[in-house]
Parts: structure tokens; sequence; C-alpha cells
């Protein structure tokens, strides 16, 4: 019997190559699941979308579950919202200098104009832990006005700022045109739990098969992902960008597994909570150091994923 759900997709973006392969690929409908789709209203909106009943899954940042338990406890609530099944492993964000820079410290950017991507929070979270952790204080370069990764672009082509931090495919867009030099690639930080799946923690429970399906869908997507030739994948997520041409989706998807952005299996480890929870506590987004097992279901999360 065929399970149909809803699914919210936070953002579009190639940072969620696995999601849209497992739809292209009918990953989920082999695992028996009727699969809806649909692009969330806003990013803020995609955990409230849970709350408010009209999606069963999403799929995003465990950082708007983080902040939704840390809410809840000022409340002297407890959240029923539970993450599973790390997707994108990594930090999909670069810095991208008007200058090359292939040994790059974060000690470079001192004294430099930087361009902070604010279309969500989490980039600026972990740059500003990033540069703490290197003993850059904030004072010793220039915040530049906040505006889109697009405009960052211009903005960096027009001499503007010395670098920018933007997702694929705006490091790409800016090193094409002869203007950017990839400084580096946040995500040789290592996990941090970028991207899971989440839900309430009574449709994790009642509906645990069906989570499990989900967790096995994205698993044999991940596996494919691992080892596909770049132009296949690129032609099979061409619908998703039909901006980008073909060639450039290629070679995106080729640098992001490059440095290992997508999870090799679903499993969410502790270690890659505890990085992006270091990070958000550090920023003061969120002050309370929830327990791992109480924002993630670490069960689901190993769910076993058929062999070919």
């Amino acid at each position: 019997m065929t399970q149909r759900i809803t699914l919210y997709e936070n953002l579009r973006t190639l940072g969620y190559v696995p999601f849209y392969l497992a739809i292209e690929r009918g990953d989920w409908t082999r695992e028996g699941l009727e699969v809806r789709v649909e692009l969330s209203r806003s990013t803020s909106y995609t955990a409230q979308a849970l709350l408010d009943g009209v999606t069963d899954v999403s799929w995003g940042g465990p950082m708007r579950v983080m902040m939704h338990h840390d809410a809840s406890r000022r409340r002297g609530e407890v959240s029923p919202l539970v993450c599973f099944g790390q997707v994108v492993a990594r930090d999909p964000f670069a810095l991208v200098g008007r200058e090359p820079n292939p040994d790059f410290r974060f000690t470079d950017l001192r004294g430099k104009r930087l361009a902070v991507a604010i279309e969500v929070p989490t980039p600026w979270q972990t740059l500003q832990d990033d540069l703490g952790r290197a003993g850059v204080g904030l004072e010793e370069w220039t915040r530049a006005p906040d505006q889109s990764m697009s405009e960052n672009v211009a903005a960096l082509g027009a001499g503007a700022v010395d670098v920018i931090e933007v997702f694929e495919p705006y490091a790409d867009i800016a090193v094409q045109a002869g203007h950017g030099h990839v400084w580096h690639r946040f995500a040789t930080r290592g996990d941090v739990g970028f991207t899971s799946f989440y839900t309430t923690r009574d449709f994790a429970e009642t509906e645990r098969e069906t989570c499990r399906a989900l967790v096995r869908g994205i698993g044999r997507s991940l596996r494919y992902l691992a080892g596909a030739d770049a132009d296949a994948v690129a032609a099979q997520i061409q619908p998703y960008f039909p901006d980008l041409q073909a060639d450039s989706l290629a070679r995106i998807v080729t640098n992001l597994r490059g440095v290992g952005l997508w999870a090799a299996t679903p499993v969410f480890p502790v270690d890659a909570f505890v990085r992006l929870k270091a990070a958000l506590l550090s920023g003061g987004l969120i002050s309370y150091d929830m327990p791992y097992d109480l924002a993630v279901d670490e069960a689901l999360s190993a769910t076993p994923i058929p062999q070919e």
C-alpha cells in the first residue's frame, strides 16, 4: 500500500541535490511512498509548517529545530520537533575573494571588507564561530552593508568589497566571470549536520515506517550521488535549475562532492550536532545547550539502507 505524505522543501539550492535526485530517480517511490514536495513560502516558515499541520515532514537546517527548542524552553515548554537523517553533512558556503589566495587563513580577513550571506542565519553563525576560534575579532574587519548573495557577487566585481560569503551557484558565477577566486570552502570544517529531515515527535513515532522509508530513499540517493557521473547528475537536476547550463551544474556538483558536502549515509553523528550547536551558542542564536537525543532521533537516522 502506498503511503502519501507532504514534504516541505526549505528553499531551492544546489546543496539539496540528494533530495532532487531522490525525486527524479524514484527512490522514495521504490520505498512505497507517494511524496508531494512543496516549496516552503519562506525558510523561517519551514518548521512552523509542521506545527500548523500543512506538511508531514520538512527538510532543512537542524538550526531551525534547535531554535524552536530554545524558544520553547524559555516558555517552560518542550518543543515537539525532532531531526532525523543527516543529508547535507557539511557547510555549502564559501569565501570568494577578488585576488587569488590559495593558502587562505582566517587571519587573512583582517582589514578586509567582507560581505556576509544573510539569506539564512547559519552561514553567519558558523563563520563568526570560525573567526573566534582563529582569534580574529569582529572589529578587525569591515562588514559590508547587508544585501543578497547575487548583489554581493556584483559588488565583488565592482571592487566594492574584498571577500564575499556565498553558496553555489554564486561562487561559480564569480569565478567564471573572472573576478572571483575561491579562498575557502567551509565544508573543510567537517560534518556539522547542515541539512536533515525534521518532523514532530508524534509523527516520527506514529508514522515510523514512513520516516524509515524516507531515510532509505535518501540513502539510495546519497549512494548514487557518491559515484555517479557529474554530467548525469546535472541532467537529472536540470529541471530544478533552468537558468543554469548543464556544464555549470556538472562543475558545481564535482566541486561540492569533492569537499565531502553530502553525507555518505543518513546517520546523524553526535559530533556533527554538537559542532553546529556550538556555533549557534557562540553566536547567541540559541542559549540552551540541548541534549542530542532531545533534538535528534538517532534510531531513525540509522535506518539500514537496502543494497541495490
